[in-house]
């Protein structure tokens, strides 16, 4: 893990596993949060989530450098001693909370299918901070695929606007400034944690430990604002059941891979693998739930797959012009065959 070269079929087997349980993670959430009599409070379960990623941050530490006396060694170096690096990857998990915050906001301002349609800019987004912030260049067919990929979740997602007979004020205006501000917060996050992973030797583990142990702190924060007060009364356990314990197992795992995957990919892949755990799921829900599948979702996720096919292609390289080959090369070449 520590080489900054792997293989393709690790790369492969990283997507695909991210793909996997990011989508059994929506369907089993799902499940807790329609099934569960007492319901649990879903702050406490991402704070839960984030001491266990630091957990196995920890271990993977371990196993990385081999026992524990390194292991801490390398703890104290990089974390005690280097706040400026602590603070550096506080910054994702602020900009993360900022927004979760503003896409509340903004579905509280818009109608849910124009909130839907517009949230799905975080794709296109993230491209293009990738390609400002990491100097990455992608071809038009990749910038096509972005697109594409962004119009297949859209409709993967769709839900008919239903009329309803409750009058609910809210300023769209407001609504659109928050659903801006999540989206270059999405895009900006992401390539920002991928720009800190790749830019040093320091070990993935080390940065996702600085990562969680922020986030820690941001979740607990977010904990005690919104159910602060239930929470002392009911305990921070309240609602828990094996399923919710598997969700929140999940999360953890899922987070984990997520970093793996922008290590050593990129955070467009991220965006497609994300894409194709959304179809997974909504198919599972189907079979689970007894959702519907429309001529929409079945759009959608065709759009979905040939959007990861054509992003996948190679780019061929049209900045160059071939030089013509001369009557002796070419004489050259038919005697060779």
């Amino acid at each position: 893990m520590a080489s900054e070269s792997v293989s393709v079929i690790f790369k492969i087997y990283c997507l695909t596993v991210m793909t996997l349980i990011a989508a059994t993670y929506t369907v089993a959430l799902r499940y807790t949060r329609t099934v569960s009599s007492d319901l649990y409070f879903s702050t406490t379960a991402v704070c839960l989530a984030e001491v266990i990623k630091l957990l196995l941050s920890l271990l993977m530490l371990v196993r990385e450098t081999g026992d524990l006396g390194r292991c801490w060694t390398a703890v104290v170096t990089h974390i005690f001693r280097s706040p400026k690096e602590l603070l550096k990857l506080s910054v994702p998990s602020v900009v993360y909370a900022i927004q979760n915050n503003m896409a509340f906001v903004a579905l509280s301002n818009l109608d849910a299918a124009v909130y839907q349609v517009t949230y799905q800019l975080k794709i296109p987004c993230t491209a293009l901070c990738m390609v400002l912030m990491l100097s990455r260049s992608l071809s038009r067919l990749q910038w096509f695929s972005v697109f594409m990929l962004c119009g297949g979740v859209t409709l993967v997602q769709w839900t008919p606007p239903q009329s309803t007979k409750v009058q609910v004020e809210q300023n769209p205006f407001l609504g659109f400034v928050a659903i801006a501000v999540a989206v270059l917060c999405s895009g900006f996050a992401g390539v920002y944690f991928e720009k800190v992973l790749k830019s040093s030797d320091t070990s993935l583990w080390i940065r996702n430990i600085q990562m969680y142990l922020s986030g820690i702190v941001v979740t607990l924060i977010g904990v005690f604002m919104t159910d602060g007060a239930q929470v002392l009364e009911k305990g921070f356990f309240y609602g828990y059941t094996p399923w919710v314990c598997l969700v929140v197992f999940l999360a953890s795992v899922g987070g984990m891979y997520t970093s793996v995957v922008v290590k050593y990919t990129d955070n467009i892949m991220k965006g497609f693998s994300a894409a194709a755990a959304i179809v997974l799921s909504t198919v599972a829900s189907v079979v689970l739930f007894g959702l519907q599948i429309t001529t929409t979702f079945i759009t959608g996720a065709l759009l979905v797959c040939v959007s990861i096919y054509t992003y996948g292609l190679p780019k061929q390289d049209t900045s160059k012009v071939l030089k013509p080959s001369s009557d002796r090369e070419d004489t050259q070449k038919l005697i060779t065959v």
